[in-house]
């Protein structure tokens, strides 16, 4: 997908920015603790985009900023190897193959009244869920934000 093409189906998930960097570096996504349902409903060619509420999990002080963004590169989760997941014991996490995008982080302060996503009353309450639908324009005016820091 070039940087100007619309993908026809967009997903924000939910991770700590220190994770999104993880996930960036290693060119991949794992969800909810890597379990499998999350990354599934993910297809090649989809946008991704992340928002980090917190710089680290755990924290309280909160963050909230989209810290990364890119497109689905692979046809089906994979498992990676055996990992420890703290209190979740040892687990071999889902994940999913993503080309990030080289973006700059973006506050949600700063975008919110542009975005679909935040237009509906208790918006945030979704993103407990730790993957919640984008509307592809959201997508690609996040894509435009972090690309312009």
């Amino acid at each position: 997908m070039t940087t100007t093409s619309r993908p026809e189906r967009a997903w924000l998930g939910v991770v700590s920015a220190d994770h999104a960097r993880r996930a960036t570096e290693g060119g991949f996504i794992q969800l909810n603790h890597g379990k499998r349902y999350g990354v599934a409903r993910l297809q090649a060619g989809d946008g991704f985009a992340i928002y980090s509420p917190t710089d680290r999990l755990g924290e309280k002080t909160p963050l909230r900023a989209f810290t990364a963004l890119g497109v689905v590169a692979d046809a089906e989760p994979y498992q990676a190897e055996p990992m420890s997941m703290g209190a979740h014991g040892i687990v071999r996490p889902w994940r999913r193959r993503v080309d990030f995008d080289a973006v700059q982080p973006v506050w949600l302060a700063e975008i919110t009244a542009e975005l679909d996503l935040t237009r509906q009353p208790n918006w945030g309450y979704q993103l407990r869920r730790g993957l919640v639908s984008l509307a592809p324009s959201d997508f690609l005016l996040l894509r435009s934000a972090m690309a312009q820091r």
